[in-house]
């Protein structure tokens, strides 16, 4: 306590040599930083930037590609200088009430549309650190307009400069930042060796598949040398396809259930964040519902994936780990039975490419289209030996996943605790 009897501000975890320190306070970001407004008057800086939710501040060519903002008309851009931080209104899962983020990668500019700001001191990225937590977000949605856009904050120039920032003496400051840069380095290690895991499974289906036009892969296992070609034909003589459902509102919302109800959201999700194993979902039905729907349920170790929309071209595969079902815009594949191993249909599908299948100005396929594309297939038994060397690698990359994934967590957790709450402050 101080002085007046009220709760002194301190984070709920602190370094011990800062413990008999003074408490934090908040201040206005305006007061801490100022807003940079300088625009590329002459046009003469052309590299334009972008600030992603997920990346950061980033090359605009890299994030989409090419180029979105005309060349010739740069000349209202803010300038971006290295170590300035970029606020985007724009809204996401991953950034609520829009990113704020450190420029890391060099001079740039950014539309107008950006708030750019800079502390003194570039150096430190405490701040960096900070605005990756969720502690202002409240502020921000207070401070922000009712009548905003619903992709879009809407907060003035004043509001978001009178954002409260927590405030200690420098060096405590640093150690923080110190500690959470650590931690952050950590992770891009072992981002790099999931992506060496990725990059190993790519190239060794490649050569564990026969390539396009050819019959024999160029790495085969010692005890099937011998045994021939592999067999072309239509993926209906391989898998069933199978089909979704509609799902009505009215069933929707529930968060157990015997049954998990597969949207392509879930599909995605399970390809981002679990290495393709799909077992759970947003949605959940039971048997009453099955009958309602006349549904059958896809069984455990379906291949399911987007059958319509631009989902469909990300060519993204989810292996089925629990009987689910899965909703109209999605399908299924399923070995048949003493013809193909479930493992390497999964494996199959993700050789196939269903840009090349599909067409109208919205991307589909159906059962048909899907039925009759020609496959290179082995004998059961390989199948089964390529399912069985690859599905461990997989176990890898997932393994490697989870342990990121763990990190994240107790980096989050972390910030959690080593950040004063806004609403702790005294009144």
């Amino acid at each position: 306590m101080d002085k007046q009897g009220k709760k002194a501000l301190v984070p709920r975890l602190r370094f011990p040599e800062f413990c008999e320190d003074r408490p934090w306070s908040f201040q206005p970001l305006g007061k801490l930083a100022r807003r940079s407004t300088k625009k590329n008057a002459d046009g003469d800086i052309t590299r334009v930037l972008t600030n992603s939710a997920e990346y950061g501040v980033i090359d605009q060519r890299d994030f989409f590609d090419k180029d979105i903002a005309n060349q010739g008309n740069l000349e209202g851009y803010y300038i971006v200088e290295m170590g300035d931080y970029v606020y985007n209104p724009r809204v996401s899962v991953r950034a609520p009430v829009g990113p704020i983020s450190k420029n890391r990668i060099g001079l740039g500019v950014m539309s107008p549309l950006y708030t750019v700001f800079r502390f003194g001191d570039k150096q430190n990225d405490f701040y960096a650190h900070y605005f990756k937590s969720t502690h202002w977000h409240h502020y921000m949605r207070q401070a922000s307009s009712t009548g905003a856009r619903h992709d879009r904050m809407s907060i003035t120039n004043d509001d978001f400069m009178a954002l409260p920032l927590p405030v200690s003496k420098p060096e405590e400051q640093q150690k923080i930042a110190d500690c959470l840069t650590s931690l952050d380095e950590v992770i891009a290690a072992e981002n790099q060796k999931l992506d060496t895991l990725k990059t190993y499974k790519k190239g060794l289906m490649q050569q564990l598949f026969p390539r396009e036009g050819e019959t024999v892969p160029r790495l085969r296992f010692p005890e099937f040398r011998e045994t021939g070609e592999w067999c072309e034909k239509p993926l209906s003589k391989v898998c069933n396809v199978l089909q979704g459902y509609g799902f009505p509102e009215v069933l929707q919302g529930k968060s157990e259930g015997k049954y998990p109800f597969c949207k392509v959201s879930d599909i995605s999700r399970a390809v981002a964040e679990k290495g393709g194993v799909l077992d759970e979902a947003t949605n959940y039905v039971g048997d009453d519902e099955l009958l309602k729907l006349k549904a059958k349920p896809v069984p455990k170790g379906a291949t399911v994936f987007a059958k319509i929309g631009e989902a469909l071209r990300l060519n993204r595969r989810a292996y089925v780990q629990k009987a689910c079902l899965i909703d109209n815009n999605a399908t299924g594949l399923k070995a048949i039975d003493g013809i193909a191993d479930d493992y390497f249909v999964y494996l199959l599908s993700q050789l196939i490419d269903l840009n090349r299948h599909c067409g109208g100005a919205v991307p589909s396929v159906n059962k048909t289209t899907l039925e009759e594309i020609e496959v290179v297939v082995p004998g059961l038994d390989e199948q089964k030996r390529i399912a069985e060397n690859l599905s461990s690698l997989d176990d890898l990359i997932t393994t490697q996943s989870q342990k990121i994934d763990a990190l994240k967590n107790h980096k989050k957790g972390l910030m959690q605790q080593l950040f004063p709450v806004l609403d702790e402050v005294p009144a």
